[in-house]
């Protein structure tokens, strides 16, 4: 088989380490079947897609609608790594499935408007799949609604004519959305447990996404549902397009 590539960015190795280790779990991989690339560590390698069987993006700090001056060098050059990617992964309708900051990458590489309007806290919500979200091949194992981890302060607003709705929440539109028949991307995380996600909270309790007196009341957010569907979509993936 031809292996699977996970490009991250989390610079803590803890919760960097249990991303790629949650992404082999749920996925069903075996380490040289998932070939991890951190990215702020250094640049992209130069793909060749006809040697790979699709492409994972893990979840990270960066921000697309941060104001350009704010970004660092390392955020600039990984931006300009991923839209030369994605030029070539949405011409060829190259397998991708981007959580969270993949939605960014795919999001502003199509044009969308990614800002502040619906950010979710760190939390579980309902996320109801569309009418096209409920018959995409990628989805079929999962019910039209169910429990996802999310935690996010920017998401997209609106999405362009070339992507397809498959997934809102109540507090954020776009959930879910492809591009051609086989360019995914999350707002949610697909590759999250209760044990992954607790890993986060104490690992960025200092970054923003919930004050310095929430930490026990952001733990208990993420314990009130079960959360076990999402996670059914990255083995999918792989049965889908491994080669």
């Amino acid at each position: 088989m031809k292996p699977f590539v996970l490009l991250a960015t989390r610079a803590e190795d803890v919760p960097a380490d249990e991303e790629y280790a949650l992404f082999l779990r749920y996925s069903g991989l075996e380490e040289r079947d998932l070939i991890r690339v951190r990215l702020e560590a250094g640049p992209m390698p130069r793909f060749d897609l006809d040697a790979l069987s699709g492409i994972f993006v893990g979840g990270g700090p960066f921000n697309a609608s941060d104001p350009d001056e704010s970004k660092s060098a390392v955020q600039h050059r990984v931006e300009a790594e991923f839209d030369a990617l994605l030029d070539e992964v949405v011409a060829r309708d190259f397998p991708f499935l981007g959580a969270c900051y993949g939605i960014g990458t795919l999001g502003a590489h199509q044009g969308a408007v990614i800002d502040r309007t619906y950010p979710e806290p760190i939390s579980v919500v309902p996320v109801t799949l569309t009418e096209a979200g409920a018959s995409d091949p990628l989805l079929a194992e999962l019910p039209r609604e169910f429990a996802a981890f999310v935690g996010h302060k920017e998401a997209i607003t609106v999405l362009p004519e070339t992507a397809t709705l498959l997934g809102s929440s109540p507090g954020c539109p776009v959930q879910m959305f492809k591009v051609g028949q086989n360019v995914y991307a999350t707002q949610f995380h697909p590759e999250l447990d209760v044990d992954g996600i607790t890993t986060r909270i104490h690992a960025y309790a200092g970054y923003g996404y919930f004050a310095a007196d929430e930490l026990e009341l952001t733990l208990a957010a993420v314990r009130r549902a079960s959360v076990s569907h999402p996670s059914r979509m990255l083995r999918t993936f792989v049965e889908r397009y491994a080669r």
